[in-house]
């Protein structure tokens, strides 16, 4: 009762292709993967737009310390 072989997953495949039809699997492998797709350009657009990457909200206070006296 351990791990499941190849032939569990390929039943698994075969019962789901009944299921679902290759049709329906087809459209949903090419709506995933258009999702993954725009996922990826769009982080390469938001990292390119600012050089400083992550750092851009980040503010820094210039400040004298005075000692107390």
């Amino acid at each position: 009762m351990g791990s499941l072989s190849i032939w569990h997953w390929l039943i698994v495949l075969v019962i789901v292709m009944l299921v679902f039809g290759t049709k329906k699997l087809k459209n949903i492998g090419a709506d995933l993967g258009g999702a993954v797709k725009g996922f990826k350009e769009g982080v390469k657009e938001g990292s390119a737009g600012s050089p400083e990457g992550s750092q851009q909200d980040a503010k820094t206070i210039d400040v004298d310390a005075k000692p107390k006296a």
